[in-house]
């Protein structure tokens, strides 16, 4: 299977992107090939596609299958496994949001929580000045993720809607605080 210079081009660019977004830019590529591409695909139209060995399809299938991006499609009376994308593009961006919470954030609150509370009684573990600031990102470590959680369980089109408002949210805001004097 060949690919057309448009669609190499956007492909190649996945590849640099999740290079960026602490993926292998192997794994990035095999993604946007296969979200780009209508029907299932074999690990020999990958490799032929992307000019990338057996061995190197199968690591990366396995990281995109353990981030649960995309899953193993049979055709009926054929062996080979084929490759389809796990859902839409909207599914799948939640699927990577949510995984790097897990993956990034979650360990990174856990340590915190850890350290405030071993400090809690005991001030010569931590300077007061890394305490606070420890304190602040916790917080916003644990506003964020409390947020994420209610945003991924919104409908789609909820999502949208609120991401189109961008900084009318504000604005309304703003309003209710004239409105409703504190």
């Amino acid at each position: 299977m060949s690919l057309n210079e448009d669609l190499q081009a956007i492909v190649y660019h996945f590849g640099e992107m999740a290079s960026r977004w602490g993926f292998n830019r192997t794994v990035g590529q095999m993604l946007g090939l296969i979200v780009l591409t209508e029907e299932p695909l074999s690990a020999e139209q990958i490799g032929q596609s992307l000019n990338i060995s057996r061995g190197n399809i199968s690591m990366a299938a396995k990281e995109l299958q353990s981030w649960q991006l995309i899953r193993v499609h049979r055709e009926p009376g054929d062996r080979k496994d084929y490759y389809v994308a796990n859902g839409s593009i909207w599914e799948l961006a939640q699927q990577v949001m949510s995984e790097r919470s897990k993956r990034e954030i979650n360990p990174t609150l856990s340590l915190m929580r850890t350290q405030l509370m071993t400090s809690e009684n005991d001030d010569s573990r931590l300077p007061a000045y890394s305490k606070q600031q420890i304190q602040q990102v916790h917080d916003l470590l644990e506003l964020f993720t409390l947020w994420f959680a209610d945003v991924q369980n919104m409908k789609q089109e909820h999502i949208k809607a609120l991401m189109k408002m961008g900084a009318g949210v504000g604005k309304v805001l703003e309003l209710k605080d004239k409105l409703i004097p504190r």
